[in-house]
Order: C-alpha cells, then structure tokens, then sequence
C-alpha cells in the first residue's frame, strides 16, 4: 500500500454537515463512481454490484420520498429528530445507491452449489468494499458524505419511482456534498487489543 493510499483512508470522515454546493462536476463524479464500480473486487468476479447516483433534484426526491416513508412509522410526537436527520441529508448535492443483483448471486449458488450459502455474504463484503472506495474517492475530491441505511423501509418506494429491477436489492445510501462543519476527533481502541502478528 502507497502513502497516498494511507493517507486518503486516513483521511476519510463521515461528514453529516453537507451542502449542496459543489466544486466537483456531475461527469467527474459519475467517472469518479463508474471507476469504482469497474475495479472494485467481487467474489469470483461475480460484479454483482448495482449502483445508482441521485443527484440535485433526484437527490432531493429520495431524501423527501424515505421523510414521507419514516413519518408512517416514528410516532408524531418523537418525529422531530427524525425530520432534522432527513432535512441534514437532503441538504447534499447528491446521493449514491448501492445494490446488489441477487439474480447474479443466485446463479453462482445454483452453479457452485457447495459454496450456495456464502455468496449472500460474499456479496455483502464485496459491496462493503465498493461503498469504501467510493466514499474515499468522493472525499479525495473535496466532497463529504455519510453511510446510511433505510432500507429494506424504501425498498419498494425507490425500485417505483426509478424504475429499477426486482432483483436489485438495497444495501446503502451514501448522501454527499460539500462539507459545511469538520467531524470531531476520531477516537480508536487500542491497536494491540485489535491486530495480533505471529512470526
């Protein structure tokens, strides 16, 4: 791993004060997130990854649509907090959807039948990764963002109102836009407790 490597990890942040100002281009973030989807590695190459980039106004819809979706559910009274969460996100320029194509996992568990019970894991890591480097990538270009998680709640909404497969199915939503507050400190356990090496 290159120091640049490093230090862009290191320097990756979950930015909850987002704006929808932007210095970045809409083309250079598709490339940005089209990069990622190329090169990030998947189980047995599977490239079961599924992504959607929501930006400004289709931003905007999402972040209105899991409000409308969350407010049949929190109870009135406690809804407050809620709605400020969903007025800080929707605050961002744009949004990243990730999915995965379980008709591409349900192939490779009807072809490697042995293996049948972990391609639904293996899936789940090889999009970790993907929201990983897309994230790093986002922030290396100036711009915040956070990993947030409404569904299986939006599911339906979203597949509707984007006219997306049935076989994609939701892992993550990542809003992004410029950063409008610094996060605090970092805190981190002690590394001895978490990394063991045997020579």
């Amino acid at each position: 791993m290159s120091n640049d490597f490093l230090a862009a990890v290191k320097q990756r942040r979950t930015f909850y004060a987002i704006s929808k100002e932007t210095t970045v281009s809409d083309e250079r973030i598709e490339a940005l997130v089209g990069e990622a989807v190329l090169h990030t590695p998947s189980s047995f190459n599977s490239q079961s990854a599924r992504v959607v980039v929501l930006l400004k106004e289709q931003h905007d819809k999402l972040w209105d649509l899991t409000t409308e979706t969350l407010r049949q559910i929190v109870p009135a009274d406690n809804f407050g907090p809620t709605a400020d969460k969903m007025k800080g996100f929707r605050s961002g320029y744009g949004t990243v959807l990730f999915f995965e194509d379980q008709a591409v996992i349900q192939s490779l568990q009807e072809k490697f039948a042995a293996y049948s019970d972990n391609f639904p894991i293996w899936s789940q890591q090889s999009s970790g990764m993907l929201q990983f480097v897309v994230w790093t990538a986002l922030e290396q270009e100036g711009l915040g963002a956070s990993l947030q998680h409404y569904n299986p709640l939006i599911d339906e909404q979203v597949r509707q109102e984007w006219g997306l497969p049935g076989d994609w199915k939701l892992i993550a939503q990542m809003p992004f836009g410029q950063p409008a507050a610094q996060p605090g400190e970092k805190a981190f356990q002690p590394l001895e407790s978490r990394l063991k090496v045997y020579k």
